[in-house]
C-alpha cells in the first residue's frame, strides 16, 4: 500500500507552482515514519479532528455566551465554516487543500471559554500574557495527546500566524488567515441579526451594495475576489477595495455587536468567574485536579492554571465555579 506516494505524485501534477507539497514539508519536531496511506498534512488533519480540544470547541463561545437558540455559532461551527471557505478557495487556486484544512481546523484550539472576554481576562492575569493563537500552538505542541500532536512545521506555522502581526510562511496559511476573517464577519452579522442585536437597515449601505444583501451573497463576493486577486500569485490577498470593505464591516461589528451591545451584558460576570478561579488556584494549588498539578511541576503553576482555564468549555467553567463558590443545598 503506497497510496501516499500516489497522492504526492498527484500534487506535483495538479497543484499550482506556488502550492506547498506535502513531500517537501519541513517535517515534525520528533521523527515519525511516514504513513503509507495518508500524506503528512492529511495525517495532521486527522490528529486535530480526533483531539479532545477540537471536541470541546462545540461548547465554547463564538459571540453569544451560552446561547439558548440552537442556530447561533459556537467556536466549533466557526471553525468548520472557516475550513469550508478556505478549502473552496484553495481548490480554485490549486493550493494544497489538505494543508489548508489542517490549519483551519486547528487555528482556534487554544481559544478560551467565553470567547474574547476570556482571552482578555487571561491576558490580564497571566504574567506571560495570553493570545489564543499562541495557545492553539501550545495545545498541539504540548497539551494534547502524549506530549503534543507532533504536527508538521507548516501546519504549526499556519496555526500560530492565523492572527497577529506575523504572516504565515505558506500560501495555504495566508489563505486561512483571510478566510477566518471572512467567515466571522459574515456569520457574526448573521447571528447579530438573528438575535435582534442589529437590524438589516443598520448595515453600512455602501458595503452592503458592494458585497450583496444576504450573507450568502456577501460571502460569495468575498471568495470570488480572493480567488481572482490571488490567482497565479505566491502572495494570497484580497483586493484593496474588498480589504477596505471588510475593515469597515469589522469596525461596524465592534461598534454595534462586540462592545456594549446586549449580547455582551454578561461578559462582566464571565471575567469575574475567570479571575476568581485563577486567583483561587494560585493560592490553593492543592485544589487543582491531579493532572494539572502534575503539569505544574513541568510548566510552572500559573502557566498550568492558565492552560487549564483556557481548555474549559463555557458550561464546565460555570459548573466548577458553582462548586467552589456557590453554597450547595444541605442534604440530610
Amino acid at each position: 500500500m503506497f497510496f501516499r506516494k500516489d497522492l504526492e505524485e498527484l500534487e506535483e501534477t495538479l497543484l499550482s507552482p506556488h502550492a506547498t507539497r506535502s513531500k517537501n514539508s519541513r517535517g515534525r519536531e520528533r521523527f515519525e515514519e511516514p504513513c503509507d496511506v495518508r500524506t503528512a498534512f492529511q495525517r495532521d488533519r486527522d490528529r486535530i479532528v480526533h483531539s479532545k480540544s477540537f471536541r470541546r470547541l462545540k461548547h465554547k463561545t463564538q459571540v453569544f455566551i451560552a446561547p439558548e437558540g440552537d442556530h447561533y455559532r459556537t467556536r466549533l461551527t466557526h471553525t468548520i465554516e472557516v475550513s469550508q471557505v478556505a478549502r473552496t478557495a484553495a481548490r480554485a487556486l490549486r493550493l494544497n487543500e489538505d494543508l489548508t484544512e489542517a490549519i483551519a481546523l486547528g487555528h482556534d484550539l487554544g481559544h478560551t471559554p467565553f470567547g474574547h472576554a476570556g482571552e482578555e481576562t487571561l491576558n490580564e492575569l497571566f504574567p506571560g500574557g495570553f493570545k489564543h493563537n499562541e495557545q492553539s500552538l501550545r495545545v498541539v505542541d504540548y497539551l494534547e495527546g502524549n506530549g503534543g500532536l507532533n504536527l508538521t512545521w507548516e501546519v504549526r506555522d499556519g496555526i500560530l500566524h492565523h492572527t497577529g502581526p506575523g504572516i504565515p510562511a505558506t500560501p495555504e496559511g495566508q489563505l486561512v488567515r483571510i478566510c477566518d476573517r471572512m467567515a466571522y464577519i459574515n456569520h457574526d452579522i448573521d447571528d447579530a441579526l438573528r438575535g435582534g442585536i442589529i437590524r438589516p437597515g443598520q448595515l453600512p449601505p455602501e458595503e452592503t451594495a458592494y458585497l450583496g444583501a444576504t450573507g450568502s451573497e456577501r460571502l460569495n463576493t468575498m471568495i470570488r475576489d480572493l480567488i481572482n486577486n490571488s490567482w497565479g500569485k505566491q502572495q494570497i490577498a484580497v483586493s484593496k477595495e474588498l480589504a477596505a470593505v471588510m475593515e469597515s464591516l469589522r469596525k461596524f461589528l465592534y461598534d454595534n455587536v462586540y462592545i456594549g451591545s446586549t449580547a455582551k451584558l454578561e461578559e462582566r460576570k464571565t471575567k469575574i468567574i475567570i479571575k476568581m478561579l485563577y486567583n483561587y488556584w494560585t493560592e490553593k494549588p492543592q485544589e487543582l485536579p491531579p493532572e494539572v498539578r502534575e503539569q505544574s511541576f513541568k510548566y510552572g503553576l500559573e502557566r498550568s492554571i492558565c492552560d487549564y482555564i483556557a481548555g474549559m468549555t463555557d458550561q464546565y467553567i460555570i459548573t466548577v465555579f458553582r462548586e467552589l463558590f456557590v453554597p450547595q443545598p444541605w442534604k440530610s
